[in-house]
């Protein structure tokens, strides 16, 4: 799974110039002070200087993963590989033997600790996935349109999508998707972008990822 920036608009001194112009105020550099106007905005939830500065990544994960990422919709805009259109052969995510987790014993989702999977299981699901691509080409060959030859092909297969938004929306994302009960591999798309926001807008995400839930 892959997070790729592609481009952004803004930073820190934007958010404080959007947070100061109620009082006709614009400075052209950021100052030592201003961070602290910045965490007095993210800890009582003056998000709107945050969404005038903007992020698009390039994601690339397996559907069951963009599935509940793309539940996250205000302040977001989302264009996905669709394969309506393409009919390339697929890359499907695949699991270590010694990676499956356990169904937790009260709880409705989720997963707990890890559970142990017979060779011949794991063998099993790696002929699946096999026979699933292979039938898909299969399907391809035989003149089937990509939009229904799609239908025999796993929710592991690898899917793309561009997702560009505000910084205040990303906040939500990962404050939400980098929670420890928040499904495993969410948590590693989450954990890129927070990265990326991290070193683009150092201070404004010091302060969102800790308090934009508040």
């Amino acid at each position: 799974m892959n997070v790729e920036l592609v481009d952004k608009m803004g930073s820190d001194l934007t958010v404080v110039n959007a947070a100061r112009v109620s009082f006709n105020k614009h400075q052209d550099k950021f100052k030592d002070t201003d961070e602290k106007l910045i965490k007095y905005l993210a800890v009582h939830g003056h998000w709107t200087p945050f969404g005038h500065c903007s992020i698009q990544f390039r994601i690339a994960a397996p559907i069951f993963v963009a599935r509940q990422l793309v539940k996250h919709q205000v302040g977001l805009v989302w264009n996905e590989v669709s394969r309506r259109y393409v009919d390339y052969t697929p890359e499907l995510f695949t699991v270590d033997e010694d990676k499956w987790r356990g169904r937790p014993d009260k709880a409705k989702q989720g997963s707990a600790g890890y559970v142990y999977i017979k060779p011949s299981l794991a063998m099993t699901i790696e002929m699946t996935n096999g026979w699933a691509v292979d039938l898909y080409k299969k399907l391809i060959d035989e003149g089937v349109a990509p939009e229904q030859a799609r239908m025999v092909l796993p929710l592991s297969t690898y899917t793309e999508w561009y997702w560009t938004g505000s910084l205040m929306a990303f906040a939500r994302v990962c404050n939400l998707r980098m929670s420890a009960d928040a499904q495993e591999e969410t948590q590693e798309i989450a954990r890129q972008i927070s990265e990326h926001c991290a070193i683009l807008f150092p201070v404004s995400w010091k302060y969102l990822v800790q308090y934009s839930e508040e």
